[in-house]
């Protein structure tokens, strides 16, 4: 691997990986593409190399980065279909995706046997943090791979070192905790001020300036004001993400009784159709759940 111009194979064209990807390209780096479905690598054809398999992808690549959907998907592409066995001596795998910490460390075992490095670097930031490369980015690893790392990094957002592998993904949990709790603390507040008559987008308005003020509360607030659910994180990654979440609580023997809530919410969610609307739409399930609508556009209906 050159630190200069490494050549990438990107594992995982969707709704996170094609901006990523477009940006690593304007960066000037070569790369490879997979995905499950060929289609979605298309725009970039005559930018980079398409591969038809996970291991074809990845054999010439100095610089490995996965975005996939959840762990059994990371494990299918990188395992069973022999992306980590066709990894070449001296290359560095970047996972990027959200999985579980015991699954980061399985596979950073298994790079390992080939002579390859491995970070687990799930982000947080969404679509908009990926297409305006403002990612913010939970790195797990040496500090060695993750320097090696850090020229890929610097083209998609901002990277912090946690600790060794399994870091970042718990830093991830942490984050996705907070946002799923925060999201259920805006849809309840703004609920409750516009069924008592208030305007949710002044009070939105308000409570961005003191103390309750986040980024939650700024982008996704407005979206259950607008009603705009179309995905940006979908729900059901959120609720995966709170399963995960859950299951690392039980290892640790630790009781999240707010996580817990929220998980049972948005399990509700995404058993009454609504698995691919925006996570701020958990709004639809408190809705559902009290048979009152918070109303669109800042007029709370009556």
């Amino acid at each position: 691997m050159t630190v200069d111009s490494p050549h990438i194979a990107f594992l995982g064209i969707g709704l996170m990986g094609a901006p990523m990807t477009r940006n690593l390209l304007d960066a000037g780096f070569s790369m490879t593409l997979w995905n499950r479905t060929a289609s979605k690598c298309d725009p970039f054809k005559g930018e980079a190399t398409i591969a038809d398999s996970p291991a074809q992808a990845v054999s010439d690549a100095d610089v490995v980065i996965t975005m996939l959907e959840n762990s059994d998907v990371v494990d299918s592409v990188m395992v069973e279909q022999g992306a980590i066995g066709a990894l070449k001596p001296g290359a560095l795998v970047i996972d990027m995706s959200s999985v579980q910490p015991s699954v980061a460390r399985r596979h950073a075992g298994l790079a390992a046997e080939r002579g390859a490095g491995y970070v687990d670097a799930p982000v947080s930031g969404g679509t908009v943090g990926a297409a305006e490369a403002r990612l913010s980015i939970m790195a797990g690893g040496s500090e060695q791979d993750v320097d090696r790392a850090r020229p890929v990094f610097e083209v998609l957002g901002k990277c912090t070192r946690i600790g060794p592998v399994g870091s970042g993904q718990l830093a991830k949990l942490a984050n996705q905790a907070i946002v799923g709790i925060t999201i259920g603390a805006v849809s309840e507040a703004l609920l409750l001020a516009a069924k008592g008559g208030a305007d949710p987008a002044a009070v939105r308005e308000a409570l961005m300036g003191g103390f309750a003020g986040s980024r939650i509360l700024e982008l996704h607030g407005q979206r259950m004001i607008d009603r705009d659910f179309a995905p940006g994180a979908p729900a059901r990654i959120q609720l995966k993400d709170l399963r995960m979440i859950l299951d690392e609580a039980r290892a640790e023997n630790l009781t999240l009784p707010l996580a817990q809530q929220v998980h049972n919410e948005y399990q509700s969610l995404v058993a009454n159709g609504h698995s691919d609307v925006d996570h701020s739409g958990l709004l639809l399930e408190l809705e559902h759940l009290n048979g009152a609508l918070m109303g669109s556009l800042g007029k709370p209906e009556k």
